[in-house]
C-alpha cells in the first residue's frame, strides 16, 4: 500500500527565476545553494519526527555467546572392532595315491566339482595284481589242504573206531572169562587202540593247522585287495578340484613314504563354506564368544556375508598379543573364492536404550569426566559425569546427566562456568561400520 507523503516532506530547493526576480527588485542576492542546503536540514528534520512509525531502541544488554549443542537422548549402543582378514577354505587338501602305480583314467580338470566318495582317477597297479593272482591261488591251495585233512581225519577216526572196539571186547572177555584170552592179546589190543586216537589228535591238529593257513591266506587276499582298491581315487569331501598335477600315464609314488618325493594328483578345496582367522587384540578377547555374529565384507564383490564365530584358540601369542580366531562364512551362492580379503567388524558389546551423550561433549580433566550444560537460563555449567559403554562417536552416561540436557558440542576453549550463552542444536554426524 502506497502511503501518502506529508507536504513537508515534499519541500524542495526554491526556485531560481523567483532568486532573479528579488534581485530586480532591491533585495539582496542570495546563493541557490544556501537555500538548498537549508531546506534539505528541515526536510530531515521533519522526516524524523513526522515520517518515522517506530523509534529504535538501542539494545543496551551484552551480546550472548552462540554455542552449538546437542540434546541428551536415549539410543542402543554398540562397540564393535573391525579387522582385515583372508579368507581361506574349510578344507584343503593334495590328494595323493596310496599306493605307487600309473595314472591310467583321469576323470576331473581344473574347475571341476566333485561330491564325496566320488572318483578322481584311477591307477594301474600291475604288482598288486599278480600278487591278487598269487593270493586266490595260495587260497585255493590252502583249501585243497583242508580237504585233505578232512578226509585224513575221517580215515583215522575210522580206523580208531575199529580197533578200540576189537581192544574193549577183548578186555570183557579178558576180565569176565580169565584164561579164556591171553593177557598178550589184550595188550597189543590196547596199544593199537591208544596208537589210533593219537593219529585221531595229528589228524585233528592237521586239519587245525590247515585252516589257519586258508584263513590266513584269505586275509593277506583281503590286504592285498585293500591296496588295490586304493588305485581308485575318490574325492574325500565336496568341492572343487583347483590344482591338477598329474596326466594320463604319469608314474605317482605313493604319498605314504616319506623317502620319495611323492607327488599329489590333484588339489581340492572345500567351496561352500570359508574359514576367515582374524587375530583378535588382547584388549577385546574377554569379549569374544563361540556363535557370536560377525559382518563380512568383500569388498572385491562390493556385499557383506552374515559369519560367526565358531573357534578361538584361547591363546594369546606373546610376539603379536592377539589371540587366533576363526569365523565360518557359508558359500551357498559360490561367490566367495578363496584368497579374496575381508574387512570383519566383531560386536564387542551392545545395549539397547541407554542414556547417551556424544563424546565431543566429553572433556577428561584429571580424573574426572566433565561436559558444559545449556541450563534453562541459558548459562553455562560444568557438569562431573560417569561413562559406560563408549562407541567411536557416543558414550552411555551412568550418571551426571538427564535426558533432554543440552550439551555444548563446540568449542569449548573459551567459555567458563556461570557465562550466558546462547544455544544453537546441530546435527552430530554418526558413522557406522567404521565409514
Amino acid at each position: 500500500m502506497n502511503k501518502q507523503i506529508p507536504p513537508i516532506c515534499r519541500v524542495g530547493a526554491p526556485r531560481v527565476g523567483a532568486q532573479v526576480e528579488g534581485a530586480r527588485k532591491g533585495r539582496p542576492y542570495e546563493s541557490p545553494w544556501r537555500w538548498t542546503a537549508f531546506s534539505l536540514l528541515a526536510i530531515s528534520l521533519l522526516l524524523l519526527s513526522s515520517c518515522s512509525k517506530s523509534p529504535v531502541k538501542a539494545d543496551s544488554s551484552p551480546s550472548a555467546l552462540t554455542v552449538g549443542v546437542a540434546k541428551v537422548t536415549r539410543k542402543s549402543l554398540q562397540r564393535q572392532i573391525s579387522l582385515s582378514s583372508e579368507l581361506v577354505p574349510f578344507q584343503e587338501i593334495d590328494v595323493y595315491a596310496k599306493e605307487s602305480g600309473f595314472v591310467k583314467n583321469l576323470y576331473v580338470d581344473y574347475g571341476s566339482r566333485v561330491q564325496a566318495g566320488q572318483l578322481i582317477a584311477t591307477l594301474e597297479i600291475p604288482e598288486l595284481e599278480a600278487q591278487l593272482q598269487e593270493d586266490q591261488a595260495a587260497i585255493k591251495n590252502a583249501d585243497n589242504e583242508v580237504s585233505r585233512a578232512e578226509h585224513q581225519l575221517e580215515r583215522y577216526r575210522a580206523q580208531y573206531k575199529v580197533l578200540h572196539l576189537e581192544f574193549t571186547r577183548l578186555n570183557g572177555v579178558f576180565q569176565s572169562q580169565p584164561g579164556l584170552v591171553a593177557q598178550q592179546e589184550v595188550d597189543d589190543a590196547q596199544g593199537k587202540d591208544l596208537a589210533a586216537a593219537s593219529q585221531v589228535d595229528a589228524g585233528e591238529s592237521s586239519l587245525d593247522a590247515a585252516r589257519s593257513e586258508l584263513l590266513v591266506g584269505k586275509a593277506k587276499l583281503v590286504h592285498d585287495q585293500t591296496l588295490f582298491s586304493y588305485s581308485r581315487i575318490t574325492a574325500p569331501f565336496a568341492g572343487i578340484i583347483t590344482q591338477r598335477y598329474a596326466n594320463l600315464g604319469t608314474l605317482v609314488q605313493g604319498g605314504t613314504n616319506s623317502s620319495t618325493q611323492a607327488m599329489p594328483i590333484v588339489k581340492l578345496s572345500q567351496d561352500d563354506l570359508f574359514r576367515l582367522v582374524i587375530p583378535v587384540p588382547e584388549s577385546s578377547v574377554r569379549y569374544i564368544q563361540v556363535g557370536d555374529p560377525v559382518d563380512v565384507r568383500v569388498s572385491a564383490l562390493n556385499r557383506a556375508f552374515p559369519g560367526k564365530v565358531a573357534r578361538f584358540s584361547l591363546d594369546v601369542q606373546a610376539d603379536t598379543r592377539t589371540m587366533h580366531t576363526e569365523v565360518d562364512v557359508p558359500n551357498p551362492g559360490r561367490l566367495l573364492m578363496p584368497g579374496m580379503y575381508a574387512e570383519t567388524t566383531l560386536t564387542l558389546e551392545a545395549k539397547d536404550n541407554v542414556l547417551s551423550v556424544p563424546l565431543e561433549a566429553v572433556n577428561h580433566v584429571a580424573d574426572q569426566t566433565t561436559v558444559y550444560v545449556v541450563n534453562s537460563a541459558g548459562k553455562v555449567e560444568d557438569r562431573v559425569i560417569t561413562l559406560g559403554l563408549q562407541t567411536s562417536t557416543d558414550g552411555e552416561v551412568l550418571s551426571g546427566l538427564a535426558e533432554g540436557d543440552l550439551v555444548i558440542v563446540s568449542d569449548r576453549s573459551g567459555l567458563r562456568a556461570g557465562e550466558q550463552v546462547r544455544p544453537q542444536a546441530v546435527q552430530m554426524l554418526q558413522y557406522h561400520g567404521g565409514q
